[in-house]
Order: structure tokens, then C-alpha cells, then sequence
């Protein structure tokens, strides 16, 4: 059975972002080809869906490599990011199904729980799977394909600290949900941006200047104020 190219491709995507293949190192198809159990034809495939994507480049006498963003590029994907998710927030809370919604809801409720026991790991997944949903709600695909490249990427270059205070940031979660239930696109959109801005200022470059030291993002830092936003 042939196996399809996406499925390689997700594969080389998800050990980039886990650091598997270095930043610079070469990616050959023969070697990939061996590590995934496939031939070369849906390594190549995924190889160029990859360059599109950001995460692959091809030199001149190299061939395929893995991708040396730089510090501005990597800047870049979280203003992009601060950009869209309000958007799609707003979105989905013009288009999202009853199905959404229960999932939405049922993701905050396991996150506030998670919170109170502190595990840290539950609630980053948790926390991905409910900006996933949020997106999917959106009824854009575009958007939220856009929006899962981002996520791939941001991942593969920051370092994310736990938030300081959880409990929190799963409010704000839930104030997004509301929102979306009542069909208040500006509400939604308005949490969304402060909620994407805090959680910015968590994540550290791995690799600042060329270096292994993660490094603080700079934004404005503002704290998010759940206050001014509720009726």
C-alpha cells in the first residue's frame, strides 16, 4: 500500500519541530525515505510541500535542507498570529455549529480542571486543541490552515513557558466561548487579541541570535484585563 505523501509530510514536520533534524542539516531523500519506511516519490512530494510551508530549503549543491529562520521571521509569526486568531474568534462566532461549541466548552471545562491540579503538559494540549477548534469554527478553511502552519511553526522556534497563573488563562478561554455562543463577534475578537498577546510574551526563541539560549519575546506585556470586557 502506497502511503500518501501528507502522511509524510506530517511526520518530517512534526520531528523538525521536535528538533530531530538541526537547523541548516541537509534532509536527503534516500535517508528519509529509509527512516519512514516509504520511497523517495512521496518524500519528494513532502519535501516541497514543506519548502512552501517555510520549514524546507533548497541550496545550490545541498538540495534539501532544514529551514534557518531568522529572528525577524520568527517575530513575524506572532504578530501574524495576533492578527488572525482574533479573526477567526470573530469568525466563528458568526459561523460556528452546536457541535463546536460542545467541544469548545468541553475543552474548557477539562482545562479548568487540569489547572487546578497544575499539569502543565495536559493543558498545553489542551490548550492547542481548543485553538484548533476555535479556528475549524471559523468556516474558513483558509484561515485555518493558515492558522495550524503558524502553530507548527511558532512551535518549531519558541520555547513556551507555563503560565503564571492558569487559572486564567482558562477564564479567558471560557469569556472566548461565551462570546462565540452569543454570537458577539466583537466580544470574541477583543478577548482573543488580549488573550494571543499574553500568551505571546511566554515564548522564548530558541535559538536567538544563532545561539541555544531561549529568549524573551518582546511585546507591550499588557495584562489582560477580563474587567473591562465583561457586560
Amino acid at each position: 500500500m502506497r502511503i500518501p505523501a501528507h502522511s509524510v509530510c506530517t511526520a518530517i514536520r512534526d520531528d523538525i519541530v521536535a528538533g530531530v533534524y538541526e537547523r541548516g542539516g541537509r534532509l536527503t531523500e534516500e535517508l528519509l525515505a529509509r527512516r519512514y519506511g516509504v520511497s523517495r516519490v512521496p518524500v519528494r512530494e513532502a519535501l516541497r510541500t514543506l519548502e512552501a510551508e517555510g520549514f524546507v530549503v533548497t541550496r545550490r549543491h545541498a538540495g534539501a535542507c532544514v529551514a534557518e529562520p531568522t529572528e525577524q521571521e520568527a517575530a513575524d509569526l506572532l504578530e501574524m498570529r495576533m492578527l488572525l486568531e482574533p479573526l477567526g474568534a470573530a469568525r466563528a462566532a458568526q459561523r460556528r455549529t452546536e457541535a463546536h461549541l460542545k467541544v469548545l466548552r468541553g475543552l474548557v471545562r477539562l482545562g479548568q480542571e487540569r489547572s487546578r491540579r497544575g499539569n502543565s503538559e495536559d493543558l498545553r494540549s489542551l490548550g492547542g486543541w481548543f485553538h484548533e477548534t476555535l479556528a475549524q469554527a471559523s468556516g474558513s478553511p483558509a484561515l485555518t490552515s493558515t492558522l495550524a502552519q503558524l502553530r507548527h511553526k511558532i512551535a518549531w522556534m519558541y520555547a513556551v513557558e507555563a503560565p503564571a497563573n492558569p487559572a486564567e488563562s482558562w477564564a479567558e478561554h471560557g469569556g472566548i466561548v461565551d462570546a462565540v455562543a452569543r454570537g458577539d463577534s466583537e466580544r470574541a475578537r477583543a478577548i482573543t487579541a488580549l488573550h494571543t498577546e499574553r500568551a505571546s510574551a511566554v515564548h522564548r526563541l530558541r535559538f536567538p541570535g544563532g545561539g541555544d539560549r531561549p529568549e524573551r519575546v518582546r511585546t507591550s506585556q499588557r495584562p489582560v484585563n477580563m474587567t473591562g470586557l465583561r457586560h
